[in-house]
């Protein structure tokens, strides 16, 4: 396995994982995987294998704050790759100044929630009825982990 920033020859390997994500129902309220153009316009550029880093806010106070984003494909799961995208992704966004990751899952989502507890992340609360998807209201559970390293001082 190798990681690396994300360039756009990538991006038909990236739309692919996505895609098996949202066809899960348990990943994400999208259900079609965004243009390029609009998905190099919403997330961060600190992107490794399909780990992504999204602002929370354009508000300058808030710059340490990033949502992150973290796919894995069908048939890389359970076998270390999400272990190492966070790795790569905490050991950045900490030499980037960013002091707290959110993340927002579905409960049912139990395998992403269990790898976002081994990367340090802990849940902070749970959203209601935060979207419908086939008709049925879902929640979120929301996760943070906050930098013993960046904005301490």
């Amino acid at each position: 396995m190798e990681i690396t920033q994300l360039k756009h020859d990538h991006w038909d390997d990236v739309k692919r994982i996505y895609e098996e994500g949202i066809r899960t129902r348990n990943a994400t309220f999208e259900t079609r995987s965004p243009s390029w153009e609009e998905w190099d316009k919403k997330h961060h550029d600190k992107v490794t294998g399909w780990a992504a880093l999204i602002p929370t806010s354009t508000r300058e106070v808030y710059s340490g704050v990033m949502e992150v984003s973290i796919y894995i494909g069908e048939v890389h799961r359970g076998k270390g790759a999400g272990k190492a995208l966070f790795d790569v992704l905490i050991s950045e966004s900490e030499k980037n100044n960013i002091w707290s990751l959110l993340s927002v899952l579905f409960p049912e989502n139990t395998a992403s929630i269990k790898l976002h507890e081994k990367a340090g992340f802990r849940i902070i609360g749970v959203r209601e009825k935060m979207g419908k998807m086939d008709d049925v209201w879902r929640d979120n559970i929301m996760m943070e982990r906050r930098s013993k390293i960046a904005g301490v001082d």
